[in-house]
């Protein structure tokens, strides 16, 4: 689990680089390029990770589990839209942060609560290990 959690530190560095390009009166289209790039290199993987081996230790049919899926689905929706206003960028860095923040304090407790060593193990396996996103060329955020 330490290897998502790390993850979940690139997801709120994406939020802070959100808030700090609105504050800096960065153009919303440079911002929204970012968050296109990173739903599509890193993000998306690391949803992809969570639900075939993380959620399956406490099953579909969990209430957490079926909220963190209407997250991840939601999140999706957002990163796919064409908008690159403030209001919209605000939205993504507002549900983003709030969804990690429930995985990391709930959702992953409660799993590591009941998961066994054979499944923590299959799920640091297939982790894929990587937990530092690639430099971006324009850093709007500096």
């Amino acid at each position: 689990m330490h290897g998502l959690s790390k993850d979940h530190h690139q997801g709120l560095l994406l939020c802070f680089k959100i808030r700090h390009g609105i504050k800096l009166g960065v153009d919303g289209e440079r911002i929204n390029k970012y968050c296109k790039w990173f739903w599509q290199t890193y993000l998306k993987l690391h949803f992809s990770i969570e639900e075939e081996f993380v959620f399956p230790v406490l099953g579909r049919d969990d209430a957490l589990v079926k909220q963190v899926l209407e997250e991840h689905k939601h999140l999706e929706e957002l990163f796919h839209r064409q908008q690159s206003d403030y209001d919209y960028l605000r939205k993504i860095e507002h549900d983003l942060e709030a969804h990690i923040r429930f995985e990391e304090r709930v959702l992953f407790n409660k799993i590591q609560d009941i998961a066994t060593e054979q499944e923590l193990d299959t799920i640091a396996k297939n982790h894929a290990g990587e937990s530092s996103c690639a430099v971006w060329e324009d850093e709007f955020w500096r």
